[in-house]
């Protein structure tokens, strides 16, 4: 919209003519000084409104870039070099903005006030997009409820980014190496086992994590475990435990605090069917509930859910809750539209890279749950590789750790089937550390998995 055209009675966008005058004078007046401020505070010719400012801007820019002298003489023979001049209101404006300000010195307060009416013309703007899709009612009402919510923080998130100075940033490395306790393993979110936390040192703020595995092989199991022990502290320094959010896809809530509560109790569930519990289970499952209601574990089991609207909700729930660990059971239920139509890998390369720009996001390991092909039951040895991540590369790509889970006696048969109970978690990536397989033990009766120890190595069938 032109400035000063009232659009046919419609209001005119937010803007401020003196503040959009003042950013422009004070590059006039200190060319280097203040163009370099704008740049650091990313204002662009865009953030203008009157679209005189906006080429003038423009142009001042690339005078910058080619270290062309600036001032108002050489600005104005570069406009006209450029067929510009007119366009910016002529050499007599340029002597104008130049003349109206009275502190170049206030040019990042100008910016200020400039981005600020940018950010409310893109709110109106993004606003209006959305309303006119409610009417049209083309989209389902959630989905676009969440890419609504996604915009408008993507425009909170939007402004000067102040890059650290790199002698600030090697001094801080040194200082957190110096202070870093050597007998302390866990420096991230604690997995609640004593292998894990050797082998990764914890799960790490942004890291996305993939545990994979083939189906029945335990790994919603194995996920819920690390989910409690981290919000129980197990393990942790100081035994202190983290707000855990859990997107349950699969299941639903109330099978999935039963199946945690009988697993933390030691009791297996499908023994109980058809009978009271005695006084030692009951004694049992009374501890579990006492143990789990201090635990900060929040899940969410709504099925389907498309990539945007989860990374919508991760967000409400680490705005609302502190969330410091978030757990997706699993990536093969998630859906992204947008890209449905371009086949399901194209979409699982979305919904992996939505996984991992959320965890990069929000400042949390995320844990994912993925299948693994068929590939591996093909094999002779049945031993997963990250080549068998199902639908997708980009799955390897994206996580940061790969961790594929393979219990052997799976595929034993009779009763070598049962009294095998090794677990392995292979830690096939590993962005910050080394690579390598880590021994658990797999307790059938109530699904939990545990430290693998000596005993259990000594009890263990021959060729195990």
């Amino acid at each position: 919209m032109i400035p000063g055209d009232s659009g046919s009675g419609l209001r005119i966008p937010p803007h401020s003519a003196e503040a959009e005058r003042g950013v422009l004078g004070s590059i006039l007046l200190d060319p280097a000084g203040a163009i370099d401020k704008c740049l650091a505070k990313r204002l662009g010719s865009e953030s203008f409104y009157d679209r005189r400012h906006q080429a003038l801007f423009e142009q001042m820019v690339d005078m910058s870039q080619a270290n062309v002298p600036m001032d108002a003489i050489t600005i104005a023979e570069w406009l006209k070099d450029h067929n510009a001049l007119e366009k910016v209101g002529g050499y007599d404006y340029l002597v104008q903005l130049q003349d109206s300000t009275l502190v170049p010195a206030h040019v990042e307060f100008y910016c200020d006030i400039v981005q600020e009416k940018k950010l409310y013309r893109l709110l109106i703007e993004k606003s209006s997009e959305t309303i006119d899709s409610a009417y049209k009612g083309e989209q389902d009402a959630e989905l676009l409820v969440s890419e609504a919510e996604s915009a408008l923080f993507e425009l909170s998130s939007r402004g000067a980014e102040q890059i650290p100075d790199w002698k600030d940033s090697v001094k801080e490395a040194f200082t957190e190496i110096e202070n870093t306790n050597p007998n302390e393993l866990v420096t991230g979110v604690t997995t609640g086992y004593i292998g894990l936390n050797e082998r990764l040192g914890g799960l790490h703020a942004t890291d996305m994590v993939v545990l994979a595995a083939r189906p029945a092989m335990g790994k919603t199991s194995l996920a819920m475990n690390i989910a409690e022990n981290a919000a129980l502290g197990i393990h942790a320094p100081g035994n202190k435990g983290v707000p855990v959010g859990i997107f349950s896809l699969e299941m639903s809530r109330e099978q999935l605090v039963r199946r945690m509560l009988f697993s933390n109790a030691r009791l297996g569930a499908h023994k109980l069917k058809g009978r009271k519990l005695t006084p030692s289970e009951h004694a049992q499952l009374t501890s579990a509930v006492d143990r789990l209601s201090k635990a900060k574990i929040y899940i969410d089991d709504t099925p389907g859910l498309e990539a945007v609207e989860l990374r919508s909700r991760a967000r409400r729930m680490k705005s609302r809750y502190g969330i410091e660990l978030i757990v997706i059971d699993y990536l093969q239920l998630m859906n992204y539209s947008k890209f449905s139509k371009e086949g399901r890998q194209r979409e699982t390369m979305a919904i992996s890279g939505a996984v991992k720009a959320m965890a990069k996001e929000l400042g949390v390991p995320v844990i994912v749950l993925s299948q693994l092909s068929r590939a591996t039951e093909g094999r002779g040895d049945n031993i997963p590789k990250l080549s068998d991540l199902r639908d997708s590369g980009a799955i390897e790509q994206d996580a940061d750790v790969v961790l594929l889970l393979y219990r052997p006696s799976y595929y034993k048969k009779g009763d070598e089937r049962n009294e095998d109970n090794r677990a392995i978690v292979d830690v096939a990536k590993f962005r910050h550390g080394s690579t390598g397989e880590v021994p658990m033990s797999f307790i059938r009766e109530y699904t939990r998995f545990e430290d693998r120890t000596e005993r259990d190595d000594e009890y263990a069938p021959d060729d195990a």
